[in-house]
Order: C-alpha cells, then structure tokens, then sequence
C-alpha cells in the first residue's frame, strides 16, 4: 500500500498504445536467459516498484503491475498503476500506466491507485485494485476495490463502473471512519469458485466469493486475519491446501521498516488459516509462520508479495523491499523508496520460505529458467517445418489473438500431434496453453503431450469436452488412462494452462487459467518402470479443431538442500546472568529514570507504566546492565497478564538493547488493540529527526519466552541481533535482524511499560555464549 498524494498523467496511455502494438516480438522462451541476477530486478526501469503483482501472459511474456508512485527520483509524477514487462524475469521494460484521464474510473475521487492484483480468465485479463478515496461517500479516506477488464495484459483498460467492494463504515460513528478496504487477491478452487480477499490492519483481512465473471460480489464476507496485525494478502492453492500470505507491520517506516511476509494455511478458501505450530491467523494470540523477513543485510522491509513459477518449475517470490542506506526516494520521510526484488521460494514440509530461510538476497543469485530447451510461442515463428513435426493431421500457424499460436483445423477424430522435433529431458517440467474451438455437442479433447515417442507411445495430459481431465500413459500395446471431472460450467473454448512434471517416476498434472497456482484440476501418479520418459514434447487434439500455444518443456527444477544454521546458543555467561533469587536487585543492574521493579518469589516483579520509550516520549524507566563483548545470545522467560481480545493497547513487556533512548531495539509481548503480538522493533535517529518501526516474531504466549542473538558482521563490523520467540522454552521461532553501527555500545536489559494495568515478571535473565 502507500499513502502518499498524487496526479494523473498522460504520458503512460501513449506508451501503453506503443507496447500493445508489439505484442508480438516475440516471447520469453525463444531467446537466451541471464545465468545470474541481482536485486532489485526493477532497476531497469524504476528506483521504486512497490506491491508488485505479476502474471505470465499469453503473449509469453510476464508482467508486472505496481502501486501508484513515481517511478525514479526527482520525478515527481504519479502512475497509475505502472506496468513492465520482462522476457526473463530479470530484466524489465517499463510499458506504461494502467489508467490515465481518459479511463480512470468515473467513481475514484482521488486519482490515486494501490496494490494491483492481475489474472486472466474468460478469454481477458483481470485488473483489481485500490481506489483510496471515491465518489460514494462525501467522507475522507474511503478506500474500496475495483476491478477492470482488457484484451491484453497492456491495455486498453476499463473499469466496471463502480466499486467491487465499496467503502465499509468503521467502527465509530465519525463519517470519516471507513474500514480500510486494501489489497485486493484472488483465488479460484477446484471446484471454479472464485474468491476476492481484501482489507488491512484496520478491519482485518476478509474473504468473499466472486461471480464467475469476476466482477461481482456473490458471497458474504469471511473474516480470515485479525485486526491491527496484517495487509498485503496472497493466496495459493497448492497441493490440497490454501496458503494465505500477509504482510505484517508498517510498510513504509524509512531505514526501520520491518515489514515482514506470514503465511498460514487451511483446506478451505475461507479458512481457518492456521500456522506450522497450529495457531490461527483470526486469534487474539495471532499466529503466522515466517517466509520472508529482514535478515540484517541490505534489504529490509521486505514485503507485500506475488508469486510466480519459470519454466522449470520453480517458484520466486516476487516483493518489495528498502535499502536501509537510501529508504526514501527524494526527500527524508517522503515516499518510501520500495524497489521491486524477486527471490527463490522453497517449499520445505508443505510451508513455504523465501531461500529456506536465508530471505532476501543482496549478492548475485542464479536466475530463473525462461527458456525452453525445446518448445515455442510461435511469436516469432514463420513456419512450424524445422522445429516441429505432424502426424494424424495438420497444424497450422496463426499470427493473432495472444501474438501468436497454431491450429488443428480438422475435426476429425483421428488425433493429430504436434510435437517438437527434438527430444526434452527425462526429468522435465512440459507445458501448454490449450483451448477447444466451439463445436457442438460433448465432442473433441486437446492436451499436452510429452515423452513421445511415437502415437502410441507417450504421456498426454488431455482436456476432453465428454470424459473432462484426461490422463493417458500408452506404451505400445499396453497403458493407462484415467479421468476426473472438471468444474460444472467449464469453459474448453478458453484459454487454460496444462502443466506436467515428472520427477523419475512420479509425475503431476495441473489445469489452471494461467499459471497462478489455483488449479481446477489436478492429478499425481507413478510411470510404470519401463515408462521412458525422454522425449518430444507437444499437442494433441481429436474430434474438434482445437489452438495451442506456449508449448514447451525443460529440465525440472532443483530441490533445495538444508535449511540455514540457527544461531548457537551455548553456556550461561553467570557474570552476566541474573536467576532474580534475592530480595534485592543485584549491583551489577541500573536504571534510566526512576526505578520501577522488584524482586518477589524468584522473579523480576516490573508492572507496566503508563510511559513509553517512542519517538519524543522517552519516559519508561529502562533496567539495564553491561553486555559482553563478541557473540552472545540474552533470553528471558516472561509472564505478563495481558490477558486476549481486550484493547490494552500498548502493554508490553520484554527485552531491550539499549544505546539511549533514540537508538535502541526491543523484543516485546504486546497488546496492539485487542491483539496479543510478539514485535522486534528498533528507533533510531534520522535525518534530524527519530525513525522508529518493528517486525513480528512468533505468537506469543501467557507465558512467551524471548531471546536476541548477537554477532558482529566480520565485513562491516555491524552489530546484528536475530530475536526468536518461544512459547515452551523448546521449539523456537527465529524471526529477523536488526543492526547497530560498528561504534555503538549499547546495554542489556527490561522494560514493562505502554500503559499501566499490567505487570511484567520476569523469572530470569541469562546471557550465553557458544
């Protein structure tokens, strides 16, 4: 999202018409791919991308759509909704803004767009968005969603002509107090059911059921996130299960923006959504699991994601993010300056994280596969007689619709093959943009063809007007098939995606609109041992002429290995350790401001004050004491009767790393309003002026276990501090890291404070070292 004013402009309609007439230069699987890559991957065209939403279009190409800012500094111009396009992920054109004076929705008072969702479905390409102030309300900041619909991934737009979702009323009766009606996503189910999810801190995150045609509200809101914790959703269907991704805390905190990407999954679009450790994203005591956060380098801020898979099958996750050494594109605490960065994501046990862990990168990465080793767009082909071959019929080219595809004009039942001349690997991910021709009747099927060998010996993935979703496995005289149902109302006159990858001798199907990992259809099986598996890839079609396009197939992707090492512990340091035994506090502790704490029946009795330790309120007493030098890890076992679901806002208790009360980082349980969070936050001075943001951990607990882990950076000799959290003392969450310059001497120690009514003990305070 972004908060900043804005105007329309001009200049992106005319580049949007220039782009939209080279549709078909070509496409990403034709020429060569980058070996490496380095974030941010919108250097190329933007200082600033941020909310990137991204699709791989029927042209060949990706896209990427972003929030309304200006793209470069000094600029000063506003896009609405800023489009670019890339043929490898990795390099990237700027084409032009989605909306100008001549398409703008009629309903938006504030020319002023965020957070862009794209899909294609029903022959066109869908554009949601946030409207932050309409025309439906006379009141201020009454954000809602709309959607617009186009013949390609450029362009021309138009808006429905009004909003999808409109301004909800908050929970006051001030006629300026709207819910924020953020970031929209969607997902469709195997079933064909399309699902809208929307909304932000304020209000939570909600989830609807769409019409089929995407551009009406069929269904009552589901709540699937709490309040005051997440924005930023995402969701994927993946092997049986919805992930919803969310983003957490302020998106646009300058050199400290801890923004942070969580995910939770459930077997139903609209939930529960739950974490690894089975806490829910809808409790007072919020859960969600870690896939991307700050991880001490560069990057911080790191959030609001899409996802997207290359060729070999691999997924990136595509997100913004800040460099902590220039965070604001002109001006000190101006616009954010959030680039467009792009990173593995690996899937470990069935939870996702960004480079198993490692988060975002900073040094060259290997790129992404976008190149087919066989296979075409037929974008820049002239005839298909040197990389392809026929049999059972012929197949044409035609240059129209997506750039360019080929046609089984006949409608014979004979099934023709198109399939490339060469052979693909044996491990190899194949696929197919596929449709039917209208016809009449439950007549004619076309599909994917790989590890062909000959017409009767070869793996087909089939889409079949009378049988559905079709799976061949034919070895000469013998072989398999087997059929499934597709969604009541499917629609083989449109465009859908076939997907197959084979990995030995297991192998897996999808059927999805385009590759946004919400298939309609899936299927996995084994390949009988003596299944060769090199082979052509192709098409295939019977009973009705049938269009194919984007047909290829490469060597399947790599898993990854081990995750990264966790910091090490090691042995209590007792000189720097306190079991808060005594009736006193021990000499080697003092305090900043008055002292507010005791010791009672072995534990640090600190009730919480009514003071605080943000910005310019700097009146929280601080208990603190030297830390040692080199590595070390602080952790304490903390209760604090915060209680669940009542506004104690801002309650908290936990540790500090103290260097004054304008440099410092903290790991808290809090209460931010009727949630119970753990939050790794860090202040600092700025540009004159305080910076102050934070991260989440894990779920905290009514009793949460807290430790920052220090080392210094051998590179730069940063001090950096990776805080985890536990609710058991065993199984721990390590969440981010947060740094101090070299020169910095900070101290060890408590705070209780946020508002009184609380009280914070703590039942001891050990420091280790490995």
């Amino acid at each position: 999202m972004n908060s900043t004013g804005s105007r329309i402009t001009r200049r992106g309609a005319a580049v949007l018409c220039s782009a939209a007439m080279t549709l078909a230069l070509g496409g990403s699987g034709a020429g060569a791919q980058p070996a490496e890559y380095r974030n941010p991957i919108s250097k190329t065209f933007a200082d600033t991308f941020a909310d990137p939403a991204i699709i791989r279009a029927k042209d060949g190409y990706w896209y990427a759509y972003g929030t309304s800012d200006p793209l470069t500094e000094g600029e000063n111009d506003y896009h609405l909704l800023p489009t670019a396009r890339s043929d490898d992920l990795v390099s990237w054109d700027y084409v032009g803004d989605a909306f100008d004076d001549d398409n703008a929705p009629v309903w938006m008072d504030v020319p002023e767009m965020w957070a862009p969702e794209i899909r294609y479905f029903n022959g066109r390409y869908y554009l949601y968005y946030v409207v932050t102030e309409t025309t439906v309300t006379e009141g201020e900041f009454d954000s809602a969603i709309g959607v617009a619909t186009a013949p390609t991934p450029v362009g021309p737009w138009t808006d429905s002509g009004e909003p999808l979702v409109g301004p909800r009323p908050g929970d006051s009766a001030d006629p300026d107090d709207f819910k924020w009606t953020f970031d929209p996503a969607l997902v469709t189910d195997e079933r064909g059911h399309r699902y809208l999810y929307y909304g932000s801190y304020y209000g939570g995150i909600f989830a609807t059921r769409l019409a089929q045609s995407g551009l009406r509200i069929v269904g009552k809101p589901t709540q699937v996130a709490i309040n005051d914790r997440y924005e930023g959703a995402y969701v994927v269907h993946r092997k049986g299960h919805y992930y919803l991704f969310a983003s957490s805390t302020n998106c646009c905190a300058g050199p400290t923006t801890g923004y942070s990407v969580f995910v939770g999954r459930a077997n139903d679009p609209l939930g529960p959504f739950v974490d690894k450790q089975g806490n829910s994203m809808t409790e007072s005591r919020v859960g969600g699991s870690v896939v991307v956060t700050p991880n001490g380098n560069a990057w911080i801020g790191t959030g609001h994601n899409s996802i997207v898979t290359d060729l070999a099958g691999q997924d990136w996750f595509v997100y913004h993010a800040i460099d902590r050494s220039d965070p604001f594109l002109d001006e000190p605490f101006g616009v954010n300056q959030r680039p467009m960065l792009m990173d593995r994501l690996d899937w470990r046990g069935g939870w996702p994280k960004v480079r198993a862990g490692r988060w975002a990168s900073e040094t060259p990465r290997p790129a992404p596969d976008t190149t087919w080793e066989e296979g075409s767009e037929f974008n820049q082909d002239r005839s298909l007689a040197g990389q392809w071959a026929g049999s059972g019929g012929p197949w044409r080219l035609l240059d129209r619709d997506s750039g360019g595809f080929v046609r089984r004009g006949s409608t014979s039942c004979d099934t023709s093959y198109l399939v490339s001349r060469n052979q693909a690997p044996g491990y190899v991910r194949a696929e197919a943009d596929v449709r039917l021709r209208p016809g009449d009747g439950p007549r004619g099927r076309v599909g994917l063809v790989a590890a062909y060998r000959g017409p009767g010996r070869h793996l087909a993935v089939y889409l079949d007007a009378g049988r559905g979703f079709v799976t061949e496995v034919l070895q000469g005289n013998t072989g398999s098939t087997t059929g499934s149902s597709l969604p009541k109302g499917f629609r083989f006159e449109g465009w859908h995606h076939i997907a197959l990858e084979v990995r030995g001798r297991r192998a897996s199907v999808e059927v999805t609109d385009a590759r946004l990992f919400d298939p309609v259809a899936e299927h996995s099986f084994r390949l009988p041992r003596s299944f060769a598996t090199r082979g052509s890839v192709g098409v295939a079609a019977a009973c009705r002429a049938a269009d194919a396009d984007n047909v290829g197939a490469t060597r399947l992707y790599r898993s990854i290995g081990k995750r990264p090492q966790r910091p090490a512990v090691g042995e209590r340091l007792p000189a720097f350790s306190d079991a808060f035994n005594g009736s006193e506090i021990e000499g080697a502790w003092s305090w900043i401001r008055s002292p507010a704490a005791t010791q009672s029946g072995g534990k640090l009795v600190f009730p919480a004050q009514d003071a605080d330790l943000f910005e310019d309120n700097n009146t929280a007493s601080v208990l603190v004491r030297p830390a040692p030098l080199g590595r070390y890890t602080v952790q304490t076992k903390l209760a604090i009767n915060l209680g669940k679901d009542t506004d104690r806002s801002f309650e908290q208790g936990g540790l500090v790393i103290y260097d004054g009360d304008d440099r410092y980082i903290k790991l808290v349980h809090v209460a931010i309003f009727n949630t119970r969070q753990t939050e790794y936050a860090k202040e600092i001075p700025f540009a004159g002026g305080v910076s102050y943001g934070g991260m989440n951990i894990g779920t905290p607990g009514r009793e949460t276990w807290l430790r920052i882990s220090h080392r210094v950076d051998q590179d730069n000799g940063e001090h950096e501090y990776r805080a985890a959290t536990s609710r058991n003392g065993r199984a721990w969450t390590w969440g981010g890291t947060w740094t101090m310059p070299p020169d910095a001497r900070p101290q060890l120690g408590l705070v209780s404070m946020g508002g009184d009514g609380s009280t914070s003990r703590f039942e001891y305070f050990k420091v280790k070292r490995p």
